[in-house]
This record gives structure tokens, sequence and C-alpha cells, in this order.
């Protein structure tokens, strides 16, 4: 297995690819397919971002969906630290999901989990780096069916720091362009896709109905999903917006 260690706006000495080396050992345990691994070391150069101007970006690249973990700190070997530990956890999870299928048990989805609880009662009380369909299952409920806080402790989001948000609005905007081949597949599907790669968002089209869509994060931890329907004109020619384009407004407008 390949190991890529890359350096962005800053130098990857030679301890620190000997450390993440060592620190990825394991992957193989998880994910014995696994063909390659891309490590990415960046370096924030604003100083009010000093606690998390060190960021490490780790993609394991299977025959199956990719893995990603990302995290910040104030020193690589922290950072590194923080991203391991979520890379392996959802390499455990993508493990996990693995056996249930070979062993013919089809897992149980995100609607059903979530049939028997109201919007009211998702919101605010999951966590986002846990399956929403396991938070269900294994969470204890009161009368009304609504998971109590003693389970969910701790699962509020984070209230940022007045300097974070004062750095967040002098940062400059950075638009980083990507394409992905469009493979059919299910909503519960891309929802679990989406939490190996860490995203709050994940386009796909759906196999049901052939509709680009996305699944994406809604801000009381709970999830929403937006089908897109690509019309055309009286003369066949399709709208002059592209899906994505399309896509991307309509998520922006679902999350405020």
């Amino acid at each position: 297995m390949e190991v890529v260690v890359t350096g962005r706006h800053t130098d990857v000495k030679e301890r620190f690819r000997r450390h993440v080396e060592d620190k990825l050992e394991k992957v193989v345990q998880f994910a014995p397919r696994a063909q390659r691994i891309d490590v990415e070391l960046s370096h924030e150069n604003n100083r009010r971002q000093a606690s998390s101007s060190e960021r490490v970006e780790i993609t394991v690249r299977d025959k199956g969906p990719v893995v990603r973990a990302e995290a910040c700190a104030d020193d690589p070997y922290a950072a590194l630290d923080l991203a391991t530990t979520k890379l392996y956890e959802r390499l455990r999870r993508s493990r996990d999901r693995r056996k249930v299928h070979h062993g013919r048990h089809r897992p149980t989805s995100v609607h059903q989990a979530t049939a028997g609880l109201s919007d009211e009662a998702l919101s605010g009380y999951f966590d986002p780096d846990r399956p929403l369909a396991e938070q269900v299952e294994h969470a204890d409920h009161d009368a009304s069916g609504v998971p109590t806080p003693a389970v969910m402790a701790g699962s509020k989001p984070p209230t940022a720091a007045p300097a974070d948000a004062e750095a967040a609005d002098a940062s400059p905007v950075v638009i980083r362009e990507k394409t992905h081949d469009a493979v059919p597949m299910t909503l519960d599907q891309a929802l679990y896709e989406m939490e190996l790669v860490g995203h709050d968002f994940y386009l796909f089209v759906d196999a049901a109905t052939g509709a680009p869509s996305v699944v994406y994060r809604r801000r009381g931890w709970d999830y929403g999903v937006i089908h897109l329907d690509v019309r055309t004109d009286e003369a066949g020619a399709e709208d002059h917006r592209s899906a994505g384009d399309a896509l991307g407004a309509a998520v922006a407008a679902a999350v405020r």
C-alpha cells in the first residue's frame, strides 16, 4: 500500500513522513484492499488562526467508497493524531458495514430508524460524527419517543469564539473546483458515504429517480435531502443552468 505525503504552503520534514507511516500502519487491518493513502499537510499563515494553523487531511483510496478525515491544531503532529483518530473510526464503520452485508443482514435505514421521531425530536440531539441510524437505535427515549438529553449530552454544535469568527470573516474566499463521476445510489448509501468523508453535504444521483440530488447536514444536526428536477423547454433544450449550479443554490437556501 502506497502512502504519499505532500505539503501545501509548507515543507514536509522526513521525520514527519516517518511518523505518518507509523500512524497509518494499522489501516490495512480495517481496509485490506486499500491501494493508496494520500496525506496532505497544509499551513495557515493567518496569525489569528494560530491555534489551528496546521491542517492534516488523510484520504484512503479503496475499491469501495473513499474514506477521508481531517483535523487542525497548532502543531502538525497533534493535527495528525486527531485526523488518524477520526480516520480509524470511519474505517471501522466501513468495515462493520461490509460485515453486515456479507452476513446478509440489511442494516437499519435512516428512514426506518427515525420513523417514530418528529423533526423537533431529531433537531439538536445528535452527534454529527456518528451514524444517525445507530444513535436512534441505541438511545434511551422518554414516553414521547424523544431521545433523552443525557444520552446525547455534548452533541450540541460548539459556539465559535469571537476571535475565530473575526478571523473567518477576514479570511479570503477560496474556490476549489472538483469533478466526480456520478454513480447512482440510494439515499442511505449517500448518507453513509457523506459520513465517511466527513462532509456536511454529498452530491449523488438518486438510483430510484435518476435525479441529481444532494443530502446535507442541517444546523440542528439532522439531515435533509434535495432532489433536482432538471426540466427542458418546449424545443427540448436543457435548462441553461447546470445541475451543480442549481444544487448549490438549493443547498445554500436550505441551510439558512
